[in-house]
């Protein structure tokens, strides 16, 4: 069954790069009419810079979606915009506060034109840090995220950010119909990394946390042939591995000793990965082999 909750809802988004498009993505797959507009460019090239960065990224990100282009800072862009508005239920934005109201997009102004019009900016940080320069990095670095000197794997605060906008739309659309009139909610990024987080501020994904590679059942390990993600955390799922692993001379009970990890290691350093997946398959072990 296939829930649709925004179906008809008619969505304009001035927002580019990843948390914009991104939440559109989500936004589309929830029924939504999604409209784009970007800058003017040359022929063939989006105003959009995620074309640059990624161009499959970009068609991904649009896919369905349809994009206009206007120059904002021109009376004809701003008729573009306009006219766009009247037939748009939640305006989705990603500018700094100062660089709306130079655009004639403060609050105050767009509720005054259209009273029933919703909007979600999507900003950097919120309240008076929301005219800081940043990015995914930057925010990802301040909420603790960032380990030495690696670059994070993928961009968790653009895309928790992205989430968190489509949520605020969902917000935004239920008070819309509730009251007849728009609201404007703010989604920032260093608070959506700051959420992601939380896990590791209540210590669960530290060396010493139980999902941080203390426990013996929770770790990545190497195999023959490979890697293997073992998630045997649950008391019923540690039994089942330490049964496998010692043949009852390891309990599930010590998965925080020394003895039980090197147990674990030994145990899977034996194995190829096929061994592993048909271990996992015979004793309902979660586990996924990597090369």
């Amino acid at each position: 069954m296939s829930v649709r909750p925004l179906r008809a809802t008619r969505i304009l988004s001035l927002a580019l790069n990843l948390p914009g498009p991104a939440a559109l993505m989500r936004l589309r797959a929830m029924g939504a009419r999604c409209t784009k507009l970007e800058p003017p460019t040359p022929a063939g090239h989006s105003g959009d810079p995620m074309q640059s960065y990624n161009a499959n990224a970009y068609e991904t990100l649009h896919a369905g979606v349809k994009v206009i282009h206007a120059n904002l800072k021109t009376d004809e862009g701003q008729s573009t915009l306009h006219q766009a508005l009247e037939r748009t239920d939640i305006l989705l934005t990603s500018f700094r506060p100062s660089a709306l109201k130079k655009l004639g997009l403060g609050w105050r102004a767009l509720h005054a034109a259209y009273p029933a019009l919703a909007m979600v900016c999507l900003v950097g940080a919120s309240g008076e840090r929301a005219e800081e320069p940043g990015h995914d990095l930057t925010y990802l670095a301040e909420a603790g995220l960032v380990d030495g000197l690696h670059m994070p794997p993928t961009l968790y605060a653009d895309m928790g950010g992205a989430l968190m906008a489509s949520e605020a739309v969902l917000q935004a659309r239920l008070e819309q119909l509730r009251t007849g009139r728009g609201v404007r909610l703010e989604v920032a990024l260093a608070d959506a990394a700051h959420y992601l987080a939380l896990p590791r501020s209540w210590g669960l994904t530290k060396p010493d946390g139980a999902v941080g590679g203390a426990h013996a059942g929770y770790r990545v390990y190497a195999c023959k042939d490979g890697r293997v993600a073992l998630a045997a955390l649950e008391p019923h799922f540690a039994k089942a591995l330490m049964e496998q692993v010692s043949a009852g001379g390891e309990a599930a009970a010590n998965m925080f000793k020394p003895t039980a990890h090197q147990a674990v290691a030994q145990f899977v350093a034996g194995k190829t990965r096929r061994a592993l997946d048909a271990l996992a398959q015979r004793h309902d072990l979660p586990l996924l082999t990597m090369r």
